[in-house]
């Protein structure tokens, strides 16, 4: 059966009630569903999804370093998430505070293991590139997550009959 690994870094909470969201997409897609820390996850988990969706919070317009070194990490599996269904989302504090290019962060690093990235909602009309939230996540911004979560499954789904 296909398998969605979500994984994402929060310091305050809020990211990791994006993340919940996302996985809720997910899981009433009827695809199987792991929500890692980015602590807990590990290359393997990464090797054995079909499709993975990263969040993080804004950094300085980019994504965590807690994140950054998970990613740096997967350059050990080289060639192992090629064609793996991707997308991303990230949390700022303020209008303007980077989440945007945190996304494309995010979804550069997937690009660069030769991932088929799938961006935001046009239905939720928030970001193009991902799923996006000012800090706490609203119930808009929650949608858009659940959005996401749910056309990454339908999609590895697809794929795997394909």
């Amino acid at each position: 059966m296909a398998k969605v690994l979500i994984v994402y870094h929060s310091r305050t909470g809020n990211t990791e009630k994006m993340a919940r969201a996302v996985e809720q997409g997910v899981r009433e897609a009827n695809i199987d569903v792991e929500l890692k820390k980015v602590g807990d996850a590990t290359l393997t988990d990464l090797e054995a999804a079909d499709g993975i969706i990263l969040g993080s919070p804004t950094y300085f317009g980019l994504m965590s370093e807690e994140m950054k070194g998970f990613i740096d990490q997967s350059i050990g599996i080289w060639g192992g998430l090629s064609n793996k269904i991707g997308a991303a989302f990230a949390s700022s504090l303020w209008p303007g505070g980077g989440s945007e290019t945190t996304l494309l962060s995010l979804i550069q690093a997937m690009l660069t293991h030769e991932m088929i990235v799938v961006g935001g909602s046009l239905a939720a009309a928030d970001g193009v590139y991902g799923a996006l939230s000012l800090s706490p996540p609203d119930g808009k911004a929650l949608n858009a997550c659940k959005l996401l979560g749910k056309r990454v499954a339908e999609l590895v789904e697809k794929m795997q009959r394909a």
